[in-house]
């Protein structure tokens, strides 16, 4: 299926926030909404809220029928030019079933949001052609400092349509900012490690490992062949977790028509290093000869890139390793 791309975000655009997984309500019990809006008004941007974002169930979620209608909403309002999510979850591939795919394709529209997210732009990728873009949740622009990069990223991604040449964050930090603004770490760069050299070009696909592998055996993933893979995961997995998760994707038959992984930057918490990294991919027949680029700005640190779903990018792993957007 051919992609689809947006119309890039301008000055004076709606965007409208939906909640596909958890719920508003959550993340509100810290809240940094005059962050939020004061970030949004320099970009030019109004936001609006879908009806049942802040509604909130046992699962702290909310039903499957809100989440589908604000979602439907969404996309079906004129007035609405891109789609952020509030954040993550758990849950985002209930949705698939009830979604209608000719309404989304009808109406094509910048969405973006990472995580469990990745269901979706995986799910909307496949069967409508759309491009979708894995990047920063409306959650993430309460993050008082040490934001810009993000945002930087963020803005070059859905504004304009130049490529994009990615090179590693100079600073990154790993904490618990929503809890306090003031106790920020900033940790210095180390650079992204080229586990095996090489080049490579292809269709961006991927994002968040576990959450990607959900869609095994369904109609909603789109085929790995031709692509650039990109993955990560938080702070709940473990480098044996990460392992069987990867071997799982990799198993898969279309995985032999991959032409490079990215991985991104882990958490401290999740006791991945280099070295268990580096064996861990050495033992993916798969990725025999392929360029392989890990500690990507991706994933659950900041800074975090905004890539997109279904997009185009020329990858090269070297002792200066670039990854270029052409096309997003």
């Amino acid at each position: 299926m051919e992609s689809v791309y947006p119309r890039k975000m301008r000055a004076g655009d709606t965007v409208r926030v939906v909640a596909p997984a958890c719920s508003k309500a959550l993340i509100d019990e810290h809240d940094h909404s005059d962050v939020i809006d004061a970030r949004f008004q320099r970009l030019g941007l109004r936001l609006t809220y879908g009806d049942h974002v802040d509604t909130r169930d046992e699962f702290q979620s909310s039903p499957v029928g809100e989440r589908v209608a604000d979602l439907h909403a969404a996309f079906a309002d004129p007035d609405v030019a891109a789609i952020l999510t509030v954040i993550g979850g758990f849950n985002s591939n209930e949705l698939l079933p009830h979604l209608d795919w000719d309404l989304i394709a009808a109406n094509p529209k910048v969405f973006c949001g990472y995580s469990d997210i990745t269901a979706l732009h995986n799910a909307i990728h496949a069967c409508t052609g759309l491009v979708t873009y894995s990047g920063p949740h409306w959650s993430s622009f309460g993050m008082r400092d040490h934001f810009e990069q993000t945002e930087l990223w963020f803005v070059e991604a859905l504004f304009h349509d130049e490529p994009i040449e990615l090179r590693p964050a100079a600073t990154w930090t790993d904490d618990e900012w929503f809890l306090d603004q003031d106790a920020r770490e900033v940790r210095p760069g180390e650079g992204w490690w080229p586990l095996q050299r090489g080049a490579a070009s292809g269709r961006l696909l991927g994002g968040n490992l576990c959450t990607f592998n959900l869609l095994q055996g369904t109609a909603y993933r789109p085929d790995l062949r031709g692509s650039l893979l990109f993955v990560e995961d938080d702070a709940m997995t473990d480098p044996a977790t990460f392992a069987r998760d990867l071997t799982s994707l990799l198993q898969l038959p279309d995985a032999a028509g991959l032409r490079g992984l990215l991985i991104g930057r882990f958490q401290r918490a999740s006791g991945m290093t280099r070295p268990l990294l580096e064996r861990i991919v050495a033992n993916q027949p798969a990725l025999a000869g392929l360029p392989v680029l890990a500690n990507v700005d991706l994933g659950h640190t900041m800074p975090l890139a905004t890539l997109p779903v279904g997009g185009e990018a020329e990858l090269v792993v070297d002792d200066a390793s670039t990854l270029v957007v052409v096309r997003h």
